[in-house]
């Protein structure tokens, strides 16, 4: 298969700067065409290994399942911080094998919901951006949701040339294209074409256009750009969820959000929180805790001390 023609030029493996990531490329593709069982045991046995190695990581999940959760007893968050981190495990090989391995033995195994509101908007001609959490499932679920429609996504740029390569190559053999965070002007056309964009607006992006919005009752930084978007485009702004129950995939695509985009990017963006967060409780193992999600509070609250 050709390469993608919106995909860099490969960097040189003369750099020896650039060895590493290549041997660990190797790795990761080499782990993404193995039998899924094995993925699903090596995955749970690598995040038992995080689990206890990863202590800044790991607190950081501790301190967001205390302020998500609690109303829960203590032993019931550390059985899902322990889930959490074998769906990390898992997720890992699920990344992988959704970039470079087969997902022929998995599509069986793929039950998808609400899939009429796309293809109503589809028929409408009008732009749709999917809004998501960060689950681990999320790479595997986006190459699976692209059997159904065409489907682009948004991403933040990798520092190492090699992996920024690598991940976007690797999307670009089922995404219909991949935007950076900052190709504003691309990414409102692929829009306004009535095109299909998958984006997870749930961590801090620690940008300039963000408002402090509940989530989980806290507030938490999140970016307006999925009002923004809305605003510019008239895209549709449809919640995506997606878990996964043994070896089986659950896609469930909701109804447009109403009333975005509204004249309040505060309220708008409250919203698409709340979307979030409904998610995040129907498959909390399967949610990335480990980032810092309130670590910036208005002012400077007490929640920020709490990672340190």
């Amino acid at each position: 298969m050709s390469e993608p023609a919106d995909v860099a030029t490969r960097p040189s493996l003369r750099k020896p700067a650039h060895w590493p990531m290549y041997l660990a490329l190797v790795v990761m593709v080499a782990a993404g065409r193995l039998p899924w069982l094995l993925q699903r045991a090596l995955g749970r046995g690598i995040g038992w290994i995080a689990f206890h190695v990863a202590g800044t990581r790991r607190h950081a999940a501790e301190v967001n399942l205390r302020l998500c959760f609690p109303e829960q007893d203590d032993a019931w968050r550390a059985r899902l911080l322990r889930d959490s981190f074998d769906a990390l495990g898992v997720g890992l090989f699920e990344f992988a094998r959704a970039w470079w391995g087969s997902i022929e033995a998995i599509r069986p195994r793929v039950r998808i919901e609400g899939l009429e509101h796309l293809r109503a908007l589809q028929a409408e001609g009008r732009g749709v951006l999917l809004v998501s959490g960060h689950f681990m499932t999320l790479e595997m679920c986006g190459r699976l949701l692209c059997d159904y429609v065409p489907l682009a996504g948004m991403y933040r740029r990798h520092r190492n040339p090699v992996f920024e390569w690598a991940v976007k190559r690797g999307r670009l053999r089922y995404a219909q294209a991949m935007f950076a965070n900052e190709d504003l002007r691309a990414t409102i056309k692929h829009l306004k074409k009535g095109g299909f964009l998958w984006y997870a607006p749930d961590q801090d992006m620690r940008g300039k256009d963000t408002v402090f919005v509940p989530f989980f009752g806290h507030p938490a930084a999140t970016i307006t750009a999925t009002h923004q978007l809305s605003r510019l485009t008239g895209c549709a702004v449809v919640p995506y969820f997606h878990r996964r129950e043994g070896g089986d995939y659950i896609l469930r695509v909701g109804a447009p959000l109403p009333g975005i985009p509204s004249d309040d990017a505060v309220a708008d963006t409250a919203q698409v929180n709340a979307a979030i967060e409904d998610m995040v409780r129907e498959a909390p193992d399967q949610y990335l805790w480990i980032h810092r999600r309130f670590k910036r509070q208005p002012g400077g609250g007490p929640k920020l001390r709490m990672y340190q």
